[in-house]
Order: structure tokens, then C-alpha cells, then sequence
């Protein structure tokens, strides 16, 4: 049996997929870059936060930021490629088994308890959820204003 990773979605890594949003309703390659405080204004998000998960996701090859008066961020590659999974990937850890009910040393030592088929399907449905949906809907959405 292997084990079950469970994604848990913080409030950081919330606030990464609402940062991240802006840059897609915005991208347009290199010419469209934004400023943290552009961004964080657009989301009604703390302008500390904004600058904390920009700074992660541009570690993490999701944007790419340029320093001084014409700089700012933008996506590093298209919408359509960047998973909301790759964004939580990079604030969350992704290998997590989430503890059984009935404590850190039932399930996957005897037998299984009640809950563990569920929690296993619960946690498969949160993962492909996010591997499927990409920021290309917010590009769309972009558009349209």
C-alpha cells in the first residue's frame, strides 16, 4: 500500500494563487510587468505578503521579477502551463501523510482504520484537482476587462 500524501492549502499559499491570478489576467511576455503593490491593490492582499510570495514563486521559476523603475513581475511562462499544484508545491510540503484518526501509528502498521479509504480519495481528489486547473482561466478572464 502506498502511502497517502494530503495537500494542506494554507493561507500563504491562498494568497500565492491570488498574487499569481493578476499576472495571468495581465500576461502578455516580457512587455507586461507588474509591482508587487500593483498586484497585492488588485487582490486586496497585505502589500508584506505580496512581496513574500513573489519572492517564493519567482525561487520557484513560476514568475520572474526585474528590479528598478520599469521592473516589476510577470508569469515565467505562459498561463495555460502553470498548475495551481505547481503554485501550492512551492509553499506546502507535497509528500505529507496525513495522520490517521486513530493516531500516528495505526494505519499502515494493521489494519486499516474506518476513515482511510476516504482520507486516501479526499487527498487523490485535492492533488488532481489542482494538477488540472492552470492559471489560463484567469488569462481568459483578463481579457474580457
Amino acid at each position: 500500500m502506498l502511502p497517502v500524501t494530503m495537500l494542506r492549502i494554507g493561507k500563504l499559499s491562498q494568497q500565492a494563487i491570488a498574487a499569481a491570478t493578476v499576472l495571468a489576467e495581465r500576461y502578455g511576455g516580457d512587455a507586461v510587468r507588474l509591482s508587487a503593490s500593483e498586484i497585492a491593490d488588485a487582490r486586496e492582499l497585505p502589500r508584506p505578503v505580496v512581496a513574500k510570495v513573489l519572492a517564493t514563486l519567482a525561487q520557484s521559476g513560476i514568475v520572474s521579477g526585474a528590479p528598478g523603475p520599469s521592473g516589476g513581475y510577470r508569469l515565467a511562462r505562459p498561463p495555460e502551463t502553470v498548475a495551481l499544484y505547481d503554485i501550492v508545491a512551492a509553499f506546502e510540503r507535497t509528500d505529507v501523510r496525513p495522520m490517521c484518526p486513530f493516531g500516528p501509528n495505526w494505519c499502515g502498521t494493521g489494519d486499516l482504520c474506518p476513515l482511510h479509504d476516504a482520507i486516501e480519495e479526499a487527498s487523490e481528489q485535492v492533488i488532481a484537482f489542482l494538477k488540472r486547473h492552470h492559471l489560463g482561466v484567469f488569462r481568459k478572464a483578463g481579457e474580457k476587462n
